[in-house]
């Protein structure tokens, strides 16, 4: 086996009322570098060895695994994984997802599986539990996809992305995803139900349209996950409101939060935006089209 790399791009879910099945791919990646070793190893940043597992605990080997299982490998080659990583640790922007997708790509490298992109999300969605986030780290663009645990429909949108920007505001603090689940409704009246369903359906609608503007004005009209987050995310009405002087065409909350994302023109002039968020860390972001992929491979069994 020779060296390979996989790269996976950040997601960010929801895109305000599509919650748990619109997902988006960002320009911003985990990069992982895999060669043979004795056994297996993960090399991490600085930044990211307190949170994230040097060896077999690691969720990267961890979904490699599962994925071989499905197809009776009990096994995977050792290998030494040197992982660069833009995307943040628990800030809303799928950095579960991405280990989850690479470890996936992983083991369809090693074991040359071959799989379909679809395969990948079945596999994706039974780890995950549903496709928000790991079906665009597959497919790269946006997706809407739906999951029950057995049948599994997804879309994907990825013309005229390049003419919106996504600006990715990020706070010095984390929101876990259980915590963010945990303080959702078991249910809504009916009447709401309908409503933040409507508003989801016209803003799938918009995406295949490419009506931007209007894709931004339903982005601020969640009500199935916005309205309770927004407590665990007490920046968000500020950042909001910034976002609105600048001219954000809408903006959400990214997944669980805390990261919460401006969508512009890409003829915007970002320089009085970043001046007036200089507190957080901002990242002005292009999609994704092409999801993970694999470069330089050669599978252990040639």
């Amino acid at each position: 086996m020779s060296m390979f790399t996989i790269r996976i791009p950040a997601t960010s879910a929801n895109l305000g009322p599509g919650f748990d099945s619109v997902g988006l791919a960002l320009q911003l990646y985990v990069t992982l570098e895999c060669e043979p070793a004795d056994e297996w190893n993960f090399v991490l940043s600085e930044q990211d060895a307190p949170f994230i597992p040097n060896d077999k605990n690691n969720l990267i080997y961890k979904s490699a695994l599962f994925t071989a299982a499905k197809f009776k490998e009990n096994e995977l080659p050792p290998c030494q994984i040197r992982m660069t990583n833009d995307v943040p640790i628990a800030r809303g922007l799928g950095s579960s997802s991405t280990a989850v997708v690479g470890g996936i790509e992983l083991a369809n490298q090693l074991l040359n599986l071959n799989l379909t992109k679809r395969q990948k999300l079945l596999i994706a969605c039974e780890i995950e539990g549903h496709p928000d986030n790991v079906a665009p780290a597959i497919y790269g663009g946006i997706t809407v996809s739906s999951y029950d645990g057995h049948n599994l429909e997804s879309v994907r949108f990825s013309k005229g992305l390049e003419n919106v920007t996504f600006a990715a505001v990020i706070p010095d603090y984390h929101v876990e995803t259980e915590k963010a689940r945990a303080i959702l409704p078991t249910q809504l009246p009916y009447k709401d139900a309908v409503y933040a369903s409507g508003m989801a359906n016209v803003l799938v609608a918009a995406l295949a349209e490419q009506d931007w503007q209007l894709v931004g004005r339903m982005m601020k009209q969640d009500k199935w996950h916005q309205p309770y987050r927004g407590e665990l995310i007490p920046d968000f009405p500020k950042v909001s409101e910034v976002l609105n002087k600048h001219k954000a065409l809408g903006y959400y909350i990214s997944g669980a939060g805390p990261t919460m994302i401006g969508m512009f023109h890409t003829s915007t002039n970002f320089t009085n935006l970043i001046t007036d968020l200089s507190q957080y860390n901002i990242d002005l972001l292009q999609a994704d089209i092409n999801g993970v992929t694999a470069v330089n491979s050669a599978p252990l069994n040639q």
